[in-house]
């Protein structure tokens, strides 16, 4: 991954995806969806089995899994490195998806609640206010980071439904792994997120970039080419739909905001 900017994804990832038996080391409880903590040749990963997907009424059944690869592989082509390496495969309760698994650092808040005294502390971007349980005002605020704009720009891209803040990893190093794209590439306007701090804001010239790479993969005719990986795992108004929304951002260089019926922001926020 080439990258030169603070947040870059880091570069330790196996070069051949581990193809051994995948063991079930637990179950990850506090996924909608059937999700297991596993291992493959001694590499800790994510499972989702395509069984395990409870049915939406917005989106067809079993293709989540198809859905998470993708996002993978828009995610390469914008350089950025924001989701883990993932694949498919079959595993102990039928095929699914596989993700390298990320371990956050535990210190590291990218999305918080805080008192609404607190919110507008320099380096942070208030996304909404409210009241807690005990009626005393909080707001919802997220990191005004490279790396975190990076993945706002991507959930854009991939007009993610579901952007909580429990779905941001903080590394160590500051770099940002988005997870959980199971609800992405709709081909209505579907964008629910809790990073809307730059809405109207104008895109990098890093970010209009990363878009540029992934519309030219898109248009690309080789084998390798972005459109061609797409090809089986969405369907073909899904991936048109994906280009036309590239250069919609593109065209507006800014920071969108919310559109269509859907609330802005995923419930629960976290």
């Amino acid at each position: 991954m080439t990258d030169a900017l603070p947040g870059a994804a880091p570069d330790d990832a196996p070069d051949s995806l581990p193809d051994g038996d995948l063991t079930l080391l637990g179950r990850l409880r506090v996924a909608s969806n059937a999700t297991f903590l596993g291992e493959i040749d001694g590499v800790r990963v994510v499972y989702k089995p395509v069984r395990g997907e409870r049915p939406l009424w917005d989106f067809p059944d079993g293709t989540l899994a198809q859905r998470e690869v993708a996002a993978f592989a828009v995610s390469e082509a914008t350089g950025w490195g924001i989701v883990p390496r993932t694949w498919l495969r079959d595993g102990p309760h039928g095929p699914g998806m596989v993700q390298l698994w990320q371990e956050p650092d535990p210190a590291q808040d990218p999305v918080d609640v805080v008192p609404s005294a607190d919110a507008g502390r320099p380096g942070w971007r208030v996304v909404l206010e409210g009241t807690d349980a005990d009626d005393a005002p909080v707001a919802v605020v997220h990191e005004d980071t490279a790396a975190l704009r990076r993945m706002a720009v991507l959930d854009v891209v991939l007009n993610n439904a579901d952007r909580k803040g429990g779905h941001v990893l903080p590394m160590p190093d500051g770099h940002r792994f988005g997870v959980d794209h199971g609800v992405t590439f709709h081909v209505e306007a579907k964008l629910r997120t809790v990073l809307w701090g730059w809405l109207g804001e104008p895109l990098t010239d890093d970010e209009a970039a990363g878009v540029e790479r992934v519309r030219a993969g898109l248009a690309s005719a080789g084998a390798d080419g972005l459109g061609e990986r797409l090809t089986g795992l969405l369907a073909p108004d899904e991936r048109a739909a994906l280009a036309v929304r590239c250069d919609r951002l593109l065209r507006a260089g800014r920071f969108p905001g919310p559109e269509g019926d859907m609330p802005a922001v995923p419930w629960p926020l976290f």
